[in-house]
C-alpha cells in the first residue's frame, strides 16, 4: 500500500476534524473580513482580470429605439432634402421591415427640432435635451453603434445577450456571475420598468431580457415595482413572524442540502441562495425603496414625475440609493420609443419622461463621488431611419427600424467625456467612420469591469460560452 494512503487510513475522525479546523477557520474569517474576495465563487475565469475602472454599472435601457437624427445625430444638410427621394445608393441592399418595405416612396424627413452645440467638447444635442445638455462634457456619445436584428424582440435580445435568440445569459447575469456583489443584502443584479406618463406604443419586455440563460439561476435580475411589496412576494403571510420565516427556511435549507449532496445538481444551491437572499432582502428593501426621506431638492431636481412610484424619475433615484449600497448592475427600462408615426409629438413625451432624471442621476452620482466608479449607458436597441414612415408633413412624420447605425451614450468611470466618437453619413444611414457593434459595446463596458470579455466563460453541454460569443473588440478611443 502507499504510504500516503496507509496514513489515511489510520487517521481517527477526531485527527481529521482538529487538522481541517484551522484552514476552514481561517477561510471563515477571510469571507467575514472581505466577502468580495468570495463574490465570484463558481466562476471558472476568476475575474476581475485586471484593476477596473468601473464597480458598477447603470444601464439605461430606452426600449423601442430613440430617433438619433431627432435627438443626437444632427444633419443640417438635409433641411434642403424635405420630401425628396432618399437616393438608392444610400440605402443599399439592406434589408426593410415589412412596415415600410412596400412604400412606393423613401421621402427624407429632416429633424423639426433644433439643435446647438455644448459643453467643452461642443457636442450636438437637441432642443428636446435641455437638461442632458447641462452634462455635456460627461458624456460620450458613440454615433456609430450597428447590429443586425431589425425588430424590437431579437434587436432587444441582442442588445441584452450577445445574441438574437433568447436562452442566453443577460449582461447583468454575466456580471454578477463574473464579479458577484458588494452588498450582503442585496442581489447583485436589480431591474426596473418605468411607467411612461404619455399613451405610447410600448413593446413588451419579456424576463429573458434580465434572465441567466445557461447560467446558474441565481445570477438572473431581480425585478423592483413599484408595489406595496418591492419584490414580489417579499412580505411574510399574516400571521407569520421574522422567527417563524428564519425557523421555516432552516428546515428548508437542510432538505436542499440533502438533495443537494445526492444529486449535486448546482440549481439545489441557487435555491438556497435564492432563499437566503429574500430572508435577508424582507429588511433591507422597505427601507431601500422608501424615498419619502429623500430632501424636496432631490424630488425638485429629478423633476414633477419623482414623487410618484413607478415614474422614470423615481426609479432613477432608486438607481443612485442601489449605487450606494453596493449594487452591482442595475439597470432602468424606458419603453415607448417606438415611433412608427407622430414622432414629434411622442418623442416629446419620452424626453419629458426621461431628460431630467437622466441628468440628474449623473449630477448626484457625480456630487456623491459615485461616477468615479459607476459606468452609466443610455440607449436603445437600434435606430430610426431618414426616410418618413406613412405621410410626411412640414411638422408631422414617423420612422421605421434603423439598425445600420444608431446612437448611445456613456458616462462615468474610465470613459472620455465631451466627446464624440464615431461618425454617420449626411443621412445618418450608414457609418462612415468607426463603427461600434453590439459586441463591441459590451466588450468596452466588460473591459471598464476589469474583465477580458474573452475571459469570461461559462462550460455548458461541452462549450465555453461568453457575452459576446466569438466576437467583439475593445473601443480604446471612448476611454480616458
Amino acid at each position: 500500500m502507499h504510504p500516503l494512503a496507509e496514513r489515511l487510513q489510520h487517521l481517527t475522525r477526531r485527527q481529521f476534524i482538529g487538522r481541517t479546523c484551522t484552514g476552514i477557520g481561517t477561510a471563515a474569517l477571510a469571507s467575514l473580513l472581505e466577502p468580495r474576495l468570495f463574490a465570484a465563487a463558481g466562476s471558472a475565469s476568476s475575474p476581475p482580470h485586471f484593476a477596473p475602472k468601473a464597480k458598477r454599472v447603470i444601464w439605461l435601457t430606452q426600449s423601442g429605439a430613440p430617433s438619433q437624427l431627432d435627438l443626437f445625430d444632427y444633419k443640417p444638410a438635409l433641411a434642403a432634402m424635405f420630401d425628396k427621394e432618399l437616393p438608392a445608393s444610400v440605402r443599399g441592399e439592406q434589408r426593410l421591415t415589412g412596415m415600410t418595405a412596400n412604400q412606393t416612396r423613401f421621402p427624407v424627413a429632416p429633424s423639426i427640432f433644433e439643435f446647438a452645440q455644448h459643453g467643452r467638447g461642443g457636442i450636438w444635442l437637441s432642443e428636446l435635451l435641455p437638461h442632458t445638455a447641462k452634462i455635456a462634457d460627461e458624456l460620450c456619445v458613440v454615433r456609430s453603434l450597428h447590429t443586425e436584428a431589425i425588430n424590437h424582440d431579437p434587436a432587444m435580445t441582442m442588445l441584452q445577450t450577445g445574441h438574437p435568440i433568447g436562452g442566453r445569459p443577460s449582461f447583468g447575469a454575466w456580471v454578477a456571475y463574473g464579479l458577484g456583489s458588494e452588498s450582503a443584502n442585496l442581489p447583485a443584479f436589480v431591474v426596473m420598468i418605468s411607467l411612461p406618463t404619455g399613451k405610447v406604443n410600448s413593446q413588451p419586455l419579456h424576463e429573458r431580457m434580465w434572465g441567466s440563460g445557461l447560467l446558474p439561476a441565481k445570477y438572473q435580475g431581480v425585478r423592483f415595482t413599484p408595489t406595496k411589496d418591492p419584490v414580489l412576494f417579499l412580505s411574510n403571510p399574516a400571521g407569520i413572524t421574522t422567527g417563524r420565516r428564519r425557523a421555516m427556511l432552516d428546515d428548508l435549507a437542510e432538505l436542499n442540502r440533502m438533495t443537494l449532496s445526492d444529486y449535486q445538481d448546482p440549481e439545489t444551491q441557487s435555491r438556497i441562495d435564492q432563499f437566503e437572499m429574500a430572508f435577508k432582502m424582507q429588511a433591507s428593501v422597505p427601507e431601500l425603496a422608501d424615498l419619502s426621506k429623500e430632501s424636496g431638492g432631490t424630488f425638485e431636481r429629478y423633476g414633477p414625475e419623482s414623487r410618484k412610484p413607478g415614474s422614470y424619475a423615481a426609479n432613477c433615484i432608486l438607481a443612485r440609493r442601489l449605487a450606494e449600497r453596493g449594487v452591482r448592475f442595475i439597470q432602468l427600462y424606458h419603453r415607448g420609443w417606438d415611433q412608427h408615426g407622430n414622432l414629434p409629438r411622442d418623442i416629446r413625451s419620452q424626453c419629458y419622461d426621461t431628460d431630467q432624471p437622466t441628468a440628474a442621476l449623473i449630477m448626484e452620482l457625480r456630487e456623491r463621488g459615485l461616477l468615479d466608479d459607476t459606468l452609466v449607458i443610455w440607449g436603445g436597441e437600434f435606430g430610426r431611419t431618414v426616410y418618413s414612415q406613412g405621410t410626411l408633413t412640414a411638422d408631422n412624420y414617423g420612422r421605421d427600424h434603423h439598425p445600420r447605425a444608431f446612437t448611445v451614450w456613456m458616462a462615468g468611470a474610465g470613459v472620455k467625456g465631451g466627446h464624440v466618437f464615431g461618425e454617420t453619413d449626411d443621412f445618418s444611414y450608414n457609418i462612415v467612420r468607426d463603427p461600434v457593434h453590439i459586441h463591441d459595446l459590451n466588450a468596452t463596458a466588460l473591459h471598464l469591469l476589469g474583465i477580458d470579455h474573452t475571459r469570461l466563460t461559462f462550460r455548458h453541454q461541452g462549450r465555453d460560452y461568453r457575452l459576446t460569443d466569438v466576437h467583439g473588440d475593445v473601443v480604446h478611443g471612448i476611454l480616458s
